[in-house]
This record gives C-alpha cells, sequence and structure tokens, in this order.
C-alpha cells in the first residue's frame, strides 16, 4: 500500500528584520550570561554551571550568526541589483535626460 502524501507547493519564505532579529538575541543571550556571572557560585553548588557557559555560547553562536546573515542580505540586494534593468539603475543609457 503506497503511502499518500498530499502534493503542493511549498510557500514564499517570509522576509524580515533578520539582522535585527539576530542581533537581538545575541545581545540578550550576552546580557544573560552578564546576570548569571554573578552567581558562579551558586550554579556551582548545583551542578549547574552549563546554564552560564550556555549563554555564552549563544552569544559566540550569534556573533556567527550576525556575520552570517548581514552577508545573506548583502548578497540579496546585490542578486537583486543585477537583476533589474538598466532603466529602473538610473544608468545613463536609460534614456534620461540631464
Amino acid at each position: 500500500m503506497a503511502k499518500w502524501t498530499p502534493k503542493h507547493e511549498a510557500p514564499e519564505p517570509l522576509e524580515g528584520p533578520v539582522v535585527a532579529t539576530v542581533t537581538g538575541g545575541t545581545i540578550l543571550w550576552f546580557v544573560l550570561f552578564l546576570v548569571q556571572l554573578p552567581f558562579y557560585g551558586w550554579f556551582d553548588d548545583h551542578g549547574t554551571t552549563w546554564w552560564v557557559w550556555t549563554c555564552l555560547a549563544g552569544a559566540g553562536l550569534g556573533l556567527i550568526g550576525i556575520w552570517y546573515v548581514r552577508g545573506r542580505e548583502a548578497a540579496i540586494k546585490r542578486a537583486a541589483a543585477q537583476t533589474s534593468s538598466p532603466a529602473d539603475r538610473g544608468t545613463p543609457d536609460s534614456g534620461v535626460q540631464r
């Protein structure tokens, strides 16, 4: 018996303020690290120091994420500029009078 799966097109990806979202998340992870740092002894006594280091790892990975999404956004803008027509870019051969 064949498994039935519906066939439909995937929706378009949602675009939004990706760089701002990743930057905000990175800042949040770093702030959480700083807030927990004074209580390191308490975390150590309870065997949960991984909470502190998880926040630091989140901040570090967030820095990589910021670098990645900024490059992605720049590549998207470059691709959009290349696909636009010369008339859209306002180049000399676009017919604009001076």
